[in-house]
């Protein structure tokens, strides 16, 4: 019988040495270990099941981080990145080269937007963007494409991709899915059980959970450890062991947490749907949502995201940020407390204009990261700023 969400999430992937009687990994703040190592029944780096050599190729901090992360996502193998742009980039670079062609979803977080088509452009790879509608009605050829790659729930209009149906056509043409799955996070989605080839996860965001890290990470199949490792060390994305600690940490009350932004998240999206100054709210756990049937069939919660567009545009939204008082004006997502940002200004800053409205982003679309605070209060300020 599989152990429980928390029990995994508490106890799986600790790096417990008996001789020493430690409860919790230990920081291995060390650059360099003993090499060769003599030692008999040394410890063994899972990236190369070889001793420990060098931190940039692998920590005792480090694996137990991608140990747990792995157990939580139901994936093979895992490994940590110093960000979750270092997790995207390492995973895509060892799966495509000059001459191939990817598939994504347009709808995409600003930076990754930016890598596809400035970056990989630039060494000769094709990325071809479909918009997520597209994708989820199965009529596009895959055929032709090297692998293919979207987020599990897009930033920031928060649309919901099918991966089940898009990890079923994958799974046919033999063709590798990435899915990036950190507004869903590990609690609410295991992508792996959908037909994905690899997960990401942004680890800044639910991962750690008290916006004070920056991480990534990426799981996947043990036969693909060695190309995405390898990237890995020669781009230099490994993470320091006190974040990968702190990532580790956060992982062990995801569970905990992610039920209340799941629940905060919904209070919040009903309270804006039904508010008169509110034009539109999107939010997947609203049955008036248009992506309400796929988030049923692909998630498990609908999260702490929620976005929305205010009578008044970008004018309004900015004298509403001025009068919060639990929501911070602030970017990024996924921390206990709540924020508010605007994405044109921040996520989404380095695209064009014509880029942001070609993938529904408006100047005055607000984007919230509703924390785990008491839904009343967080209800209250939204009201009280709105007035």
């Amino acid at each position: 019988m599989k152990e429980g969400f928390n029990t995994r999430a508490v106890q799986s992937g600790e790096f417990r040495d008996e001789k020493v009687g430690n409860v919790t990994t230990p920081i291995f703040e060390t650059s360099t270990f003993y090499n060769p190592n003599y030692t008999p029944n040394a410890y063994s780096d899972h990236t190369r099941n070889k001793p420990f050599m060098y931190t940039r190729w692998g920590n005792p901090t480090l694996e137990a981080l991608e140990k747990k992360y792995a157990s939580l996502d139901e994936v093979e193998e895992a490994l940590s990145f110093s960000t979750g742009m270092g997790a995207i980039t390492s995973t895509v670079l060892s799966l495509v080269k000059k001459g191939d062609r990817l598939i994504s979803v347009k709808e995409l977080y600003g930076e990754t937007f930016i890598f596809f088509t400035r970056f990989l452009s630039s060494m000769g790879i094709e990325v071809h963007l479909a918009k997520l509608d597209d994708l989820n009605t199965g009529v596009i050829d895959l055929k032709e494409f090297s692998g293919i790659y979207t987020e599990s729930i897009v930033n920031p209009t928060l649309g919901v991709c099918d991966v089940g149906l898009l990890g079923k056509r994958a799974e046919e043409e033999g063709i590798p899915l990435i899915v990036d799955a950190t507004f869903a996070s590990p609690f609410n989605q295991n992508p792996s059980k959908l037909g994905a080839a690899f997960t990401l996860h942004s680890g800044t965001k639910y991962i750690g959970g008290h916006s004070d890290i920056l991480l990534g990470l990426a799981g996947f199949e043990r036969s693909s450890m060695e190309a995405v490792w390898a990237k890995r060390r020669l781009l230099g994305a490994s993470p320091d062991p006190i974040q990968a600690y702190l990532g580790l940490r956060g992982l062990k009350t995801l569970g905990l947490r992610m039920k209340a932004h799941n629940e905060n998240g919904m209070e919040v999206a009903r309270f804006l749907s039904e508010h008169r100054k509110v034009e539109k709210v999107f939010y997947p756990g609203l049955d008036t949502s248009p992506y309400y049937s796929i988030a049923r069939k692909n998630l498990k919660g609908f999260g702490g995201m929620v976005s929305f567009e205010l009578v008044g545009g970008l004018d309004a939204a900015k004298k509403m940020s001025k009068k919060l008082k639990i929501f911070s004006y602030a970017p990024s997502l996924g921390g206990v407390e709540s924020l508010f940002t605007l994405p044109a200004e921040t996520s989404h800053s380095n695209l064009t204009p014509e880029e942001r409205k070609e993938s529904g982003i408006s100047d005055g679309l607000v984007r919230m990261s509703v924390g785990i605070e008491d839904n009343e209060d967080l209800v209250e300020d939204l009201k009280a700023a709105l007035e």
